[in-house]
């Protein structure tokens, strides 16, 4: 018996509002970056940083939520899967790129600036209670729909 598991983990900040499009089957779908910090100190006592680039893909309900509620800068913590796609480019070469196909998203922070708390776009929904989501953290299992 073998086990296998592909499993991803991150925290990190928004590097652009989510991009959602809907599928020819009527699916929707939402792409956005994340962006990890990791420091240390080197051998001579130097402060080093390095930041990580992780490409997020979210679908349906989850990916209309991503819409709605996140945009660039803000904290989240994602789970999901690790997938690579290929494909070939209009220049005949081929392409591929590892992305983090999110089941669960969790916004850490509070909204800032005018108008904060309100979905982008014209879209109404509204968790149920974001009182009982914790401290600005908006739970997408609490999101009624």
């Amino acid at each position: 018996m073998s086990m296998n598991l592909n499993r991803a983990t991150i925290l990190g900040n928004l590097t652009r509002d989510p991009e959602v499009r809907t599928t020819p089957n009527g699916k929707s779908v939402a792409t956005f970056g994340v962006a990890t910090n990791e420091s240390w100190n080197d051998a001579s006592g130097q402060k080093q940083e390095r930041v990580e680039f992780h490409n997020v893909v979210a679908w349906g309900k989850l990916a209309e939520i991503c819409g709605q509620y996140l945009t660039k800068g803000r904290k989240v913590y994602v789970e999901g899967r690790l997938q690579t796609r290929e494909w070939e480019g209009q220049d005949g070469n081929k392409r591929q790129r590892t992305e983090i196909v999110a089941d669960n998203v969790i916004m850490l922070d509070r909204p800032t600036g005018a108008g904060s708390g309100a979905p982008r776009g014209d879209r109404q929904a509204r968790p149920a209670d974001s009182s009982a989501a914790g401290e600005g953290e908006i739970r997408v299992e609490d999101i009624p729909f």
